[in-house]
């Protein structure tokens, strides 16, 4: 990763966010006064022990779940206004979404699951879907596999076609929840260089990892203990 993320805007904007969770045993604050900006095309590692609200903060950022109290700023866009329906328009542009478990649809082959977010947003006409998502399936060496489904395929090519799909939609922001927490070492390195890549086209990622040296990879590492941000190293390249 070559390029400065000094200038760049900022597309990401957390404003003393809380996050307090009722239960029988009483409140559970999951997310404690968290201020957070990132810069468009930063490259952001989230890391902390289960529990430090990782997770949580993940869930604030792509609107699966709202804070307490505080703003969530995203792509010009405070998504604490948007009802679920605009909620989910305005993140199936702006956001791809990497889970640790893949999360394909079994009954679908690759290039489908690739071409249903495409479908869902209407971003594109049927033409132009077809033709992304074969640039796709080139792009991360998964065109042989096109027509076969997830579970036939190995670990590390599911998380390729998880990307792929996160990426359907062109957003400016990919979110990541422990990517590679189900791969070998080598695998892991392979979809790291992937990212790398996709912040060469000065595209937007966080990475939430438990692993430090990737992190440390990464334009800048924050560490969450308690719900509160009680680390960030900046790293140079």
């Amino acid at each position: 990763m070559k390029k400065s993320v000094q200038t760049q805007p900022t597309i990401i904007k957390l404003n003393d966010i809380e996050k307090v969770y009722k239960t029988e045993f009483g409140n559970f604050r999951a997310l404690d006064g968290i201020n957070l900006s990132v810069e468009q095309g930063e490259f952001l590692a989230v890391v902390g022990k289960s529990g430090s609200g990782k997770s949580t903060l993940i869930n604030m950022l792509t609107g699966i779940d709202h804070p307490s109290k505080g703003e969530v700023i995203v792509a010009e866009t405070n998504i604490r206004k948007l009802d679920e329906g605009k909620m989910a328009e305005w993140r199936g542009k702006n956001l791809g979404i990497v889970f640790q478990f893949f999360q394909m649809l079994p009954t679908l082959t690759i290039k489908e699951n690739i071409l249903l977010p495409m479908d869902l947003a209407e971003k594109y006409s049927e033409k132009e879907r077809e033709e992304r998502a074969d640039f796709l399936l080139h792009e991360f060496d998964l065109f042989d596999s096109a027509n076969k489904f997830p579970n036939t395929i190995s670990l590390g090519h599911q998380q390729r076609a998880a990307i792929a799909r996160a990426l359907a939609n062109d957003p400016p922001i990919l979110v990541a929840d422990e990517p590679t927490g189900n791969l070998d070492w080598e695998t892991a390195k392979s979809v790291f260089h992937i990212f790398e890549k996709l912040i060469d086209v000065n595209k937007t990622i966080i990475m939430v990892t438990h692993d430090d040296d990737l992190a440390s990879r990464a334009h800048r590492k924050i560490t969450l203990f308690d719900g509160g941000i009680v680390d960030e190293v900046k790293y140079k390249f």
